[in-house]
C-alpha cells in the first residue's frame, strides 16, 4: 500500500502536532502552516482580530525574509496565548558565550508562561515563571519575565521534554550531558499547594528538584509529561531488558475532581500509578486539561478522567442524568465511526480547559469532545459534545495561490502563464468559499435553534441519532407517527419529564388565552360604555 503523502502530496492536510489553550485549539500540518480556531479574545488566534473561529482557519505570518516561506516546525497554546516555531536559526552569541547558531527545537506553554529548548539542551523561560524572589531570598514566587531566559540548574545536561501548569515546571532531562534514549531524570520546581510537584510534600520550590520515583537508579524510563493547572501526568516503560513493551501512567497533585484516575477525590503528593488502565497497552500520549486528564494507546484506545465523565466540563453545564459526576477512574472515550470503539492510527491527543482533541488517521482526521463553546471543537457548532465529534479538516477554504507556490523551489518564481491560471481560480474559488460561508452561517443557526428547542423538551443536546429515520430515508416526515414511536420508545423518566414540560406549557397557553378574554371582555366594555355615552 503506497503512503498517501507521495500519493497526493498531502502535506497540507496532514496534521503533526496539535495544542489546546483555554479554550482555543491550534494545529501544524506537514508542509509548516498553522491552524486555528475557538475563542480569540485577547488575539490568541493569530488571524488579528479577537472574533471566535467555528472552523480551523490558517494563521498568516508577516514574514522577514519574504524570498523564502516562513515554514513552522512546532506549536503549543497557553491559557490565552499561542506560540508557532519557525524553523529558523537565531545568533545568540552573550548567551552561550561563544558565536554558535542555536536553533529552538520545541516550545511550551501553560498558564500564562512559555518555554522552549533549543539545539544544545538548553531550556528556556519567560512570562510567569517560578523564580527566586529577588527581594526576598528563598521565598517562592512568580517573577514576570519578558525575555527568554536560560534555566541553567541543568548546565552539563540535555533538556529533552518539559510541560508546565499554571504555576509548575516539569522537566524530563538527560542525566549525562546526551540522550542515550532511557537515561532521563525528571526534575519539578514551582508551586507545590497540592502536591503537583511530586517530592512527597506541599512545599514551593524555586529551583528544580529531582522526583525520586524517576531518578537515575528508577525501574522506570519516563518518556512524556504533561501539567494540568494543578497535577501532572507522566508515562513509563520499564527499562530494558525487559520482556514487555507495557506502559504505565503515573499523576499527582490535585485529585479533588479525580483528574488523578486512582478512584479517589484525595489529592497526591507523590507518583502512583493510574492502576485502572489496562496492563498490556503501549500508552503513546497523554494531556492534561484544567480538572481532566486523557491519554490514547498504539491501538487507538483512549482513556479519560476527572471532572464530568472526564470530558472536563464543569458542574453547571447541561450533562445531567445518571450519567453526571466526576470520573475517578479512566473511563474509554469510543470512536462512533462506524460502530467501532478504536480511533485508527492515533498520533497525539491534547486537553484544553474543557475541551479534549485527538489527531488519529495518520494525522489526517481529527475529533474533539468537551466544552463547545466559542467553537473550540472546530466542529462548526458551539454546543457541548459528551462524545467524539469531527472537526472539519481539512477546512474549506484553500489558498490555491499558495499551494501553487509550495511546489516551486524556493526563490523560483510561477511562470506568468500559470500566475493568471491561478488568478483566475482564486477569483472562483473565492466566490464558492463565500457562498459555503453564507450557508454555513444559515446551517448554524438552524442547527442552534433545533438544538435549544430539542435540549428544552427532552433535556439533552441534539445528536444524529436523535433525527428521526423518516426524514434520513425519504425527506417526509409524520409528526403524528414519529410522536407515537418516541412515546413507545420513551421510559418512565423521559415521560413523566415531557408531562412535565408540556404541563407547563398548557399551563402559559391557558394563562395567555385567559388574558386575552379579559382583555376582549374589558374592550368590548369601553367601547360599549362609549356608545352609551352617545
Amino acid at each position: 500500500m503506497e503512503d498517501s503523502d507521495s500519493v497526493g502530496g498531502n502535506l497540507a492536510s496532514k496534521v503533526v502536532a496539535v495544542a489546546a489553550g483555554e479554550a482555543h485549539t491550534l494545529a501544524l500540518t506537514g508542509d509548516g502552516y498553522v491552524y486555528s480556531w475557538g475563542r480569540g479574545m485577547f488575539g490568541r488566534l493569530g488571524t488579528g482580530f479577537e472574533s471566535d473561529e467555528l472552523f480551523p482557519v490558517r494563521v498568516k505570518f508577516k514574514d522577514p525574509k519574504p524570498e523564502k516561506r516562513l515554514k513552522f516546525v512546532g506549536v503549543a497554546a497557553g491559557a490565552y496565548h499561542s506560540l508557532a516555531l519557525a524553523e529558523r536559526f537565531l545568533e545568540l552569541g552573550s548567551a552561550t558565550k561563544s558565536e554558535v547558531q542555536l536553533q529552538v527545537c520545541s516550545v511550551k506553554a501553560g498558564g500564562m508562561m512559555s518555554l522552549a529548548i533549543d539545539n544544545l539542551g538548553t531550556l528556556w523561560m519567560w512570562g510567569n515563571c517560578p523564580q527566586e524572589s529577588s527581594s526576598s531570598e528563598g521565598e517562592f514566587s512568580l517573577v514576570s519575565s519578558f525575555t527568554p531566559t536560560p534555566v541553567w540548574d541543568f548546565h552539563g545536561h540535555t533538556v529533552v521534554k518539559v510541560a508546565c501548569g499554571n504555576e509548575h515546571v516539569v522537566a524530563l532531562v538527560t542525566a549525562g550531558e546526551t540522550y542515550k534514549g532511557e537515561d532521563l531524570v525528571c526534575f519539578s520546581w514551582g508551586s507545590n499547594n497540592h502536591g503537583q510537584l511530586g517530592l512527597g510534600d506541599k512545599k514551593n520550590r524555586n529551583r528544580p528538584e529531582i522526583v525520586e520515583v524517576f531518578n537515575q537508579d528508577s525501574f522506570f524510563a519516563v518518556y512524556e509529561v504533561a501539567c494540568g493547572a494543578f497535577h501532572t501526568a507522566l508515562l513509563t516503560h520499564k527499562k530494558r531488558p525487559s520482556e514487555t513493551l507495557e506502559s504505565m501512567c503515573w499523576t499527582f497533585g490535585l485529585g479533588e475532581n479525580g483528574q488523578l484516575g486512582h478512584g479517589t477525590t484525595q489529592s497526591a503528593l507523590s507518583p502512583e500509578t493510574v492502576k485502572e488502565l489496562p496492563q498490556y497497552v503501549y500508552l503513546i500520549s497523554v494531556d492534561c486539561g484544567l480538572f481532566h486528564t486523557s491519554v490514547v494507546s498504539s491501538a487507538g484506545d483512549v482513556w479519560s478522567w476527572g471532572m464530568e465523565k472526564g470530558l472536563g466540563l464543569c458542574p453547571n453545564a447541561s450533562f445531567t442524568g445518571t450519567d453526571a459526576g466526576d470520573a475517578i477512574f479512566p473511563l474509554q472515550i469510543l470512536c462512533n465511526e462506524d460502530k467501532g470503539s478504536k480511533f485508527q492510527e492515533p498520533v497525539q491527543v491534547v486537553c484544553g480547559a474543557a475541551h479534549t482533541v485527538l489527531v488519529a488517521h495518520g494525522g489526517y482526521k481529527l475529533w474533539s469532545w468537551g466544552r463547545g463553546r466559542s467553537g473550540v471543537l472546530g466542529n462548526g457548532e458551539t454546543i457541548d459534545c459528551f462524545s467524539p465529534t469531527l472537526v472539519l479538516w481539512p477546512p474549506l477554504t484553500v489558498d490555491f495561490k499558495q499551494e501553487e507556490l509550495n511546489t516551486v523551489d524556493d526563490g523560483d518564481r510561477i511562470a506568468e502563464e500559470n500566475s493568471t491560471r491561478v488568478t483566475e481560480t482564486e477569483k472562483s474559488s473565492s466566490s464558492a468559499i463565500e457562498e459555503t460561508k453564507l450557508l454555513q452561517s444559515k446551517l448554524l443557526v438552524m442547527e442552534r435553534y433545533a438544538g435549544i428547542l430539542h435540549g428544552s423538551i427532552f433535556g439533552k443536546p441534539l445528536e444524529e441519532q436523535d433525527i428521526p429515520i423518516s426524514l434520513h430515508n425519504s425527506g417526509s416526515h409524520d409528526i403524528a407517527k414519529e410522536w407515537d414511536r418516541m412515546l413507545e420508545s420513551a421510559d418512565r423518566a423521559k415521560l413523566v419529564r415531557l408531562e412535565k414540560f408540556y404541563q407547563n406549557m398548557l399551563e402559559g397557553v391557558k394563562d395567555k388565552l385567559m388574558k386575552r378574554r379579559i382583555q376582549e371582555i374589558v374592550k368590548e366594555c369601553l367601547n360599549s360604555s362609549s356608545i352609551n355615552k352617545l
